[in-house]
């Protein structure tokens, strides 16, 4: 089996991919429609239009060639509300094969070298195997209530990371 490789910063068919990624298994296993997609790919192309590799990160996770993972980091408010981790997705390809922890271990060391003091993500209940990554990176709860900002009802889960003692 080949290598996964951790990319960072844009590659060409990126956004596409990174909204196929996300469209295709929450459809599948949630139920979200075209709002959602939409939103990923909506969103992901405004942050890459401001994209500042400075402030910012975008991973890709290939395996020959091809983008099965991603993850990325927003940075534009870290210094009040903390960095925003954003876009996390592993295709059935990548799954359960180390990743993850690949992509974390590159998004956390960015913001670490970065001297941000906080990352926070949104969610939702039942994605086990990312509580599961959050947690492990030191991710806790800190906010939870039903929602639609991704077109379905959910119960919306905020998790946030402390990377100082402040």
């Amino acid at each position: 089996m080949a290598a996964i490789e951790i990319v960072k910063g844009y590659l060409p068919g990126a956004l596409g991919r990174v909204a196929e990624l996300h469209g295709d298994y929450y459809h599948r296993h949630w139920g979200f429609g075209l709002f959602f997609e939409a939103k990923v790919a909506i969103e992901l192309a405004e942050f890459l239009k401001r994209y500042d590799e400075a402030r910012d990160g975008f991973w890709t996770a290939r395996r020959n060639g091809r983008i099965e993972g991603t993850i990325t980091l927003d940075g534009l408010h870290a210094g009040k509300q903390g960095a925003h981790l954003r876009w996390f997705i592993l295709s059935d390809a990548l799954r359960g094969q180390g990743a993850g922890n690949l992509l974390f271990d590159a998004a956390l060391g960015f913001c670490r070298e970065r001297g941000y003091d906080k990352v926070y993500l949104w969610t939702f209940e039942g994605l086990h195997a990312a509580r599961h990554l959050y947690e492990k990176n030191g991710f806790r709860l800190v906010e939870e209530h039903r929602g639609s900002q991704w077109g379905v009802e959910v119960n919306e889960q905020r998790f946030e990371c402390r990377l100082s003692a402040g």
